[in-house]
């Protein structure tokens, strides 16, 4: 009887646990940057209000879908994205079919270098949060919005802190954090 309850213990942990990984894998998202537009010029999309409409957050994909021949992406600072200004790009991409993982919290600057086009709209902020929730008031490593950016995350950026709060993404890991605790002390005491 006791080797049974031991089996079952066992297997009801395994069980939660392959939960709580898939969980945290399925909710990252795949946003396509326009959503049916795509990144261009045609018809001013508004990059803005896109990106305002969407919650963004660590292990997200953006993709940048576009036409190879007349635009391109590239990530830059704060500063580069105020100003329009291509000379000194963190990342540039090229290929009409760009997928970004985003690897850290805070802003993520993309413009399109073709002459005039940034300076028409093609632009955006992406704002990051944390991987389940809001993005912690400040980071270590992390630099003010305007700072110029370094080395580190997607393509070599360290981006800005967000100024959200994150106790609601803590709150629900420490939640998934405590059951699987519960389980394996009592799948030990099973034993």
């Amino acid at each position: 009887m006791a080797s049974s309850l031991k089996v079952v213990s066992m297997a009801a942990l395994v069980v939660v646990l392959a939960f709580m990984a898939a969980v945290e894998v399925s909710m990252a998202a795949v946003f396509k940057v326009g959503d049916s537009t795509g990144w261009t010029t045609i018809g001013n999309p508004d990059y803005k209000k896109w990106a305002s409409s969407k919650t963004f957050h660590v292990g997200d994909t953006i993709l940048f879908v576009y036409n190879a021949q007349f635009h391109n992406v590239m990530q830059v600072n704060h500063a580069e994205y105020q100003s329009c200004n291509t000379t000194a790009p963190i990342a540039t991409h090229t290929t009409g079919n760009d997928s970004i993982v985003i690897k850290k919290i805070g802003h993520y600057y993309f413009l399109c270098g073709v002459p005039g086009h940034c300076q028409s709209g093609q632009k955006v902020d992406i704002r990051v949060l944390g991987s389940t929730g809001m993005a912690p008031a400040s980071a270590p490593g992390m630099s003010p919005a305007g700072a110029p950016a370094s080395p580190g995350s997607i393509t070599g950026q360290t981006p800005a802190a967000s100024p959200k709060s994150s106790a609601p993404a803590l709150a629900y890991k420490g939640v998934l954090g405590f059951a699987a605790m519960g389980l394996a002390i009592f799948a030990g005491f099973a034993y």
